[in-house]
């Protein structure tokens, strides 16, 4: 019995797979049948490029794990009958990603994924709602002509549509051309808690409750942390009876614990075969016991332990070795808010002190710099870039990263982004009680500040009046080499620094007065060379954003310049009597 089931769920497989690149090649034909006009108007939208379940590096499943789950949603995405709205709720580390994309790949396969999008906190577009809805709708335009038919004219007759009110946003982008085509289609919508997002009540979920019932042909599946603001948007009278919900962490541990069991062996096998490691008794069952007993249902524990032990200088079997001989924890193992004493923390810990725990407190210095850049960054930057910012070798950054990337998503090549595996490295290391060797913590509000005079130093000595060497009056749209005479003189990292320097500058905690030099000399000598750098990469919007969080931010500095100025001519003994 066992037998068939294998061989039906082997069959299955190669079936998906042979749809989905038979989908792959429809869309591409699809693509090329977009007229050059409707194109036009489409790559105006303003939407948020990488945020497709197909870009990036992303992985599904593995093959026999989270079963039910998958085949739950599967039901749910093919029966009209049931909620519109598929809520897959779960805890950091819990797989909710993971399953979003494995049920993206199934659906886009059998033709009914119209669009998806993976939220980031490490991209500055995939965690602004206000891209969503904008990027949703290109996707669906690229996949449903009948749509695209709908959308244009509409995007034609008000291109500031993307600019506007959610509500407005899903009424006309969406909910009005689904309407129109008479579509039926599948959206998912992975780790909504990653946006940024001010309303109590999730500014998109409350859109979507007065609005996902008049599109009946369209199923939405939406995954995220139970954060409040995430769970009073589900809440809402409107939403809540349109909603169905799946607890990840509320599955029955042995259910959870025989997929992480299998997925460990799974990847330990793999890493014995590249090690060279003779696989008779390795491992053992004691040591998948051990590791399912510490992830405690977190499948980020298991993925965290594999990347180290394939990443560390020992060999696999001597470090898992290392691992099992740990001390337990007395906290609750897979502990949902990841408290001091949790094992995954205790994996990062570990990690750190064994890898850096002979370093000087100079080289610390230039970890902590290092890592503060990953975990901080607006967006994701290369390693050559960040050896700019931080003023090192750019071998040396990647030496560095290279010791640590059993954490990250880190390329041989030094010039691809380099950002977290997980979200629960930034959230470990930047938390002073998790992060317990202060040698390795990253204060986010020192980081900023040091991040932000980085950034000022760079523009400080790079920027100059016509940098480009641009012909006299042209305009940019009339330099045929434009994008050449970028590439030769603005550096991925003084693109950065002349996007994002006021971000960390508003975000910067401590000795702020230390940066005034730094930015007056901007300021004053910079300020021009600063507006023609954002003109010809097509950033001129930042330089307004940037203006608009500055006043504030030089307010509040004159403020703590005139109570030290304050303090200092009254309260000072030189002067008793004043």
């Amino acid at each position: 019995m066992v037998a068939a089931c294998d061989l039906a769920d082997d069959l299955r497989d190669a079936i998906v797979e042979y749809q989905f690149f038979q989908q792959k090649a429809i869309y591409k034909q699809n693509c090329t049948l977009i007229v050059t006009a409707e194109l036009s108007v489409l790559n105006s939208c303003r939407r948020a490029k990488g945020a497709e379940f197909r870009h990036g590096d992303r992985r599904g499943c593995l093959k026999g794990t989270r079963k039910a789950v998958l085949d739950e949603i599967e039901s749910w995405s093919k029966d009209f009958d049931m909620s519109p709205v598929y809520w897959l709720n779960g805890l950091a580390g819990t797989g909710k990603s993971t399953i979003a994309q494995t049920t993206a790949e199934r659906v886009f396969a059998d033709g009914r994924l119209g669009a998806s999008f993976f939220c980031s906190r490490d991209f500055e577009d995939r965690r602004d709602l206000r891209y969503i809805f904008p990027t949703l709708a290109f996707q669906l335009a690229h996949k449903y002509p009948k749509f695209r038919s709908t959308l244009v004219p509409l995007l034609q007759s008000n291109p500031d549509i993307v600019h506007e009110s959610f509500y407005n946003q899903m009424e006309t982008l969406i909910v009005g051309p689904l309407n129109s085509s008479d579509i039926s289609t599948v959206i998912v919508i992975d780790a909504l808690d990653e946006c940024v997002d001010e309303d109590p009540q999730s500014a998109i979920l409350s859109v979507m409750g007065r609005l996902v019932e008049g599109i009946p042909k369209t199923k939405f599946l939406i995954t995220g942390r139970p954060e409040p603001r995430i769970q009073s948007g589900f809440r809402l009278g409107l939403l809540r009876p349109l909603t169905d919900v799946f607890v990840l962490h509320e599955v029955e541990p042995s259910v959870i614990n025989a997929d992480i069991q299998l997925f460990l062996k799974h990847g330990l096998c793999e890493l014995a075969k590249r090690s060279g490691i003779q696989q008779d008794g390795w491992p053992t069952d004691e040591h998948l016991d051990l590791l399912c007993e510490r992830a405690g249902g977190l499948f980020v524990y298991a993925v965290a332990t594999l990347k180290f032990l394939d990443h560390s200088f020992t060999p696999p079997n001597e470090q898992l070795d290392v691992i099992a001989k740990a001390p337990k924890t007395t906290t609750h193992e897979g502990q949902a808010n990841l408290q001091l004493g949790t094992t995954l923390d205790s994996l990062y810990l570990s990690s750190f002190q064994s890898t850096f725990g002979r370093t000087s407190a100079e080289d610390d210095e230039k970890v902590r710099s290092v890592i503060s850049v990953v975990v901080l960054a607006i967006n994701p930057l290369p390693p050559s870039a960040i050896a700019i910012l931080v003023n090192l070798g750019k071998q040396q950054v990647m030496n560095l990263l290279q010791l640590i990337q059993s954490f990250l998503k880190l390329s041989e090549d030094p010039d691809s982004p380099v950002l977290p595996f997980h979200k629960s490295f930034p959230d470990f290391i930047t938390d002073p009680l998790r992060c317990s060797d202060q040698r390795f913590h990253v204060s986010p509000g020192t980081g900023h500040l040091e991040l932000a005079l980085d950034c000022l130093k760079l523009m400080n000595n790079s920027l100059e009046q016509n940098l480009l060497s641009l012909p006299s009056y042209a305009l940019n749209l009339e330099v045929k080499d434009l994008e050449e005479r970028i590439h030769n003189h603005i550096s991925t990292a003084l693109e950065y620094a002349c996007k994002s320097w006021y971000n960390h500058l508003i975000e910067a905690r401590g000795d702020i007065i230390a940066i005034t030099p730094a930015l007056r000399s901007f300021l004053q000598e910079r300020f021009l060379a600063w507006l023609e750098v954002l003109s010809v990469i097509g950033a001129t919007r930042n330089a307004v954003t940037a203006l608009e969080k500055l006043m504030p931010w030089l307010q509040e500095v004159a403020n703590v310049i005139t109570r030290l100025l304050y303090t200092s001519l009254f309260f000072n003994p030189i002067y008793p009597d004043a």
